[in-house]
């Protein structure tokens, strides 16, 4: 007889959603995602940081203040990440797992890469207008999102 406390595969995606989050030097937010094709292959991963080649200890980590020493500016999302880090296949059709409700501006890079469903962890922002437009934008081009239902598993591992 199989095992049956298994992860699901949302579980699993979004496990390593989680896990790539942990790769953020982001000191107040750690944002993760993983995108997964049709058949459950994983196709991509990112994390919220800098861009390559930007010294993360020489830009600016800060919320608040002059915008140009806040890391509004230069950091580059999970979801944005997860897209840009995929190599030579398609995220067409795919499912993007993330820990955290996309903003405006990866809603548009989402919808114009042709992801078809968002699952999300926390959609803790739902009252900002950046997640308005992002969930009037994905209703708009017919992205599906849900939220990811926790189970409340626990999945502990030692390195």
């Amino acid at each position: 007889m199989k095992r049956e406390d298994y992860l699901s595969w949302d579980e699993y995606f979004m496990g390593i959603a989680v896990l790539s989050s942990m790769r953020s030097k982001d000191p107040s937010t750690q944002v993760g995602a993983c995108i997964v094709d049709k058949d459950n292959k994983i196709i991509s991963m990112g994390y919220n940081g800098m861009p390559k080649c930007c010294d993360d200890d020489e830009y600016p980590w800060d919320r608040s203040g002059d915008p140009l020493k806040t890391k509004y500016l230069f950091v580059c999302h999970a979801e944005l990440n997860a897209i840009l880090n995929c190599h030579g296949g398609s995220v067409k059709d795919a499912i993007c797992y993330t820990t955290l409700f996309p903003c405006n501006e990866c809603a548009k890079a989402i919808i114009q890469a042709g992801i078809s469903e968002v699952v999300y962890l926390s959609d803790k922002y739902s009252e900002t207008d950046s997640t308005k437009a992002s969930k009037k934008m994905f209703d708009s081009a017919k992205v599906k999102y849900r939220e990811f239902n926790t189970t409340n598993k626990e999945i502990k591992f030692n390195l």
